[in-house]
């Protein structure tokens, strides 16, 4: 079983990596944080809630956290995202009924990773670092006892924000720089990954003949996830980044990696944002960094999709 705090900005794919980490057997879900990235603070909360309560999730804390980025403007993903944060296709959101926990998210990842043993609880960052280089500040003491930080963001040949830049990195480089230079073992899921991983319409109609509520939420998300992407950069079908880091964890060998060492750029006019993996040499010994290469796309839909089954049989939902 592998404990996970999941630190989110809803965002579809977001809400994908959400259903997958509850509805897969070998995760469990300390708790879910968000942060604005994709939407300001309040509407990605928002989001959160409502996928929590299409999918059932009573048991699982929800803390807000970083409202802004640590010393820039605020960037929201509306293009891709919609206003809402989380545009969906014929398909009414409930009015969510799970709330939001008391206290910040940051202090909720420090008092979690406290409270469990050391080497025991993973980080999975999928949007803004924000959060994340905050708790490693307030309590440096965390950073020893995180058993790993899997976060996507970033790449190493592509961008998507900027010619260079990955969005979550971008928008909060200075965060993103704390986190890539703590010395926990951290794995990049970046865009050189997440690009393979495409809802194709074979996979939207694997997870459609599900039949089931949740499923529809899924569906109503890849279509106006695949319109938003058509339009805003091109592709044919949308890649679903977030959960491609759930996967990594549930099963290694979905997602092969490749360790170097990587740093954030912060000051170029045309790169700041980047990340920046030197693939010139074999890794030193000491190297704590890794990069997602490849995925194996129908091992990775087939979780997926069996979480979203899961889900919608009632196997993960609370017994009345």
């Amino acid at each position: 079983m592998h404990k996970i705090i999941l630190d989110c900005d809803p965002g579809h794919d977001d809400a994908v990596a959400i259903l997958l980490a509850h509805g897969n057997p070998e995760i469990d879900l300390l708790g879910i944080t968000t942060v604005g990235g994709n939407q300001t603070l309040e509407k990605v909360t928002l989001n959160a809630r409502q996928v929590m309560t299409i999918a059932g999730i009573t048991d699982t804390p929800l803390h807000a956290g970083a409202t802004r980025p640590l010393v820039r403007p605020i960037e929201v993903a509306g293009d891709i995202h919609g206003d809402t944060g989380m545009e969906i296709h014929g398909y009414e959101l409930p009015e969510p009924t799970v709330e939001v926990e008391q206290g910040s998210g940051v202090q909720f990842i420090i008092d979690t990773i406290m409270r469990e043993e050391p080497g025991t609880v993973t980080i999975v960052p999928t949007g803004p670092l924000t959060n994340i280089a905050l708790a490693a500040r307030l309590e440096p003491r965390i950073v020893p006892r995180v058993k790993e930080v899997v976060l996507m963001g970033g790449g190493y040949h592509v961008g998507n924000w900027s010619a260079v830049s990955e969005f979550n990195i971008k928008i909060d480089p200075e965060a993103a720089h704390i986190v890539f230079n703590e010395p926990w073992p951290l794995t990049m899921v970046g865009l050189d990954l997440t690009h393979q991983a495409l809802a194709t319409p074979e996979v939207e109609a694997g997870i459609k003949a599900l039949g089931t509520d949740v499923a529809d939420f899924v569906v109503g998300l890849f279509g106006a996830f695949r319109k938003n992407y058509q339009d805003a950069q091109g592709f044919e079908n949308p890649p679903v980044h977030d959960p491609c880091t759930v996967a990594y964890i549930i099963d290694p060998s979905i997602v092969s990696t490749r360790k170097v060492p990587l740093d954030v750029e912060l000051a170029g006019n045309l790169t700041v944002g980047m990340t920046v993996a030197d693939f010139r040499a074999p890794a030193p010994d000491d190297c704590t960094t890794q990069v997602a290469v490849k995925l194996d796309a129908p091992k990775f839909w087939a979780l997926v999709t069996d979480a979203i089954k899961r889900i919608g049989e009632g196997i993960n939902q609370p017994q009345p």
